[in-house]
């Protein structure tokens, strides 16, 4: 069982990033496109602690990266930086509390928020960017939309015994 710990949330990355890739930019607003990466990171950084949070953050990143053609390292340290932060929330004693509540919900907000924002500034070539675009509109509205978007995720989750 322990190695389904491990193997799981590598056999999960992959259909997602299809959909990630693949249907995800059909319902972007503009230029915000919620990021379902980050949902799955999220879980798994709640269910097994901020050390798996973090791993897998930069092992999402660095395979989001290989595979986009971006600029290497930059998704790989914001996913790991949004592992380590989601992980932050870990507690053995309420992880059913953090996955089937709203909490879920605010925690992939603030991991979403701080990878669009980390993101964007490693990834953006322009110098003109002001803070409050960079902060608002590709840091919260993003996380705003990725939070939207794991609310589905959380009732399923709820159903779930």
């Amino acid at each position: 069982m322990k190695i389904l710990k491990f193997i799981s949330p590598l056999i999960l990355f992959f259909p997602v990033l299809l959909i990630q890739f693949i249907f995800v930019p059909m319902i972007a607003i503009g230029s915000i496109i919620p990021n379902l990466i980050i949902i799955l990171l999220t879980y798994y950084a709640l269910k097994f602690g901020q050390i798996t949070g973090t791993i897998l953050g930069s092992i999402y990143g660095l395979v989001f990266d290989i595979i986009s053609g971006g600029i290497l390292g930059s998704a790989m340290f914001a996913g790991t930086l949004s592992g380590f932060i989601a992980g932050y929330f870990y507690n053995e004693n309420k992880t059913d509390f953090n996955l089937k509540t709203i909490f879920f919900v605010f925690i992939v907000f603030i991991s979403a928020t701080f990878n669009s924002f980390f993101y964007l500034l490693l990834t953006n070539t322009e110098i003109e960017l002001s803070a409050s675009y960079l902060i608002i509109e590709n840091g919260i509205l993003p996380g705003i939309y990725t939070s939207a978007i794991s609310i589905p995720f959380m009732i399923f989750n709820k159903n779930l015994k």
